[in-house]
């Protein structure tokens, strides 16, 4: 893989991030970009892509998944991804104060908001924060990882994962986990 890959945010990072969504002239709606990236694994276009229909039942509630359809996401990769209780949450916040139809970001001046003004409002906040190597993509690898360190725990596998993330090759996910030197030691000695 060419370049450095994204720092994975400690669960520290992520409230410090929350802090700063919270301190800032749209609170309600940076929350929700935070937990997107962070609580759903999605990546800045598809954040921007994202669209009310897209987290929304039958019944016009937030839903229990998120429905990212193939338009929305990298390479057509739509995917279900269930609704983590804290982004369902900021999701019902934030619907309460904006349209509540059409894209779920949505800038100051109405339209939705682009990827590049995703990636430039995480850059921001990991540079106020001195969150030095985190970028856009730092919430979508900490979820990747989390979720593959955690899917033995749901009884599920690194494909669960995989299908989460969106990759059409399980060597891509393999690629967004990071190593945990302290488990490595626990598990040799356990052999």
């Amino acid at each position: 893989m060419a370049g450095k890959q994204a720092k994975i945010l400690s669960l520290s990072d992520v409230t410090d991030l929350l802090v700063f969504a919270a301190c800032t002239r749209h609170p309600i709606r940076n929350r929700v970009i935070v937990f997107l990236s962070a609580k759903a694994g999605l990546r800045a276009g598809e954040i921007a892509n994202l669209t009310w229909d897209m987290v929304v039942d039958a019944s016009g509630q937030i839903g229990n998944v998120i429905e990212l359809r193939d338009h929305a996401a990298k390479k057509g990769s739509g995917r279900l991804i269930p609704m983590h209780p804290e982004l369902a949450d900021a999701l019902s916040a934030w619907r309460q104060t904006s349209t509540g139809s059409g894209h779920v970001v949505r800038s100051e001046r109405g339209g939705p908001m682009t990827p590049l003004s995703i990636v430039v409002w995480f850059n921001r906040a990991y540079q106020y924060l001195g969150l030095d190597g985190c970028s856009s993509h730092s919430g979508r690898r900490t979820f990747v990882t989390r979720a593959a360190r955690l899917v033995h725990e749901a009884g599920g596998s690194l494909r669960d994962v995989q299908l989460l993330a969106g990759h059409r090759s399980i060597q891509t996910t393999q690629r967004y986990i990071d190593g945990d030197t302290d488990a490595q030691r626990k598990l040799v000695s356990l052999i």
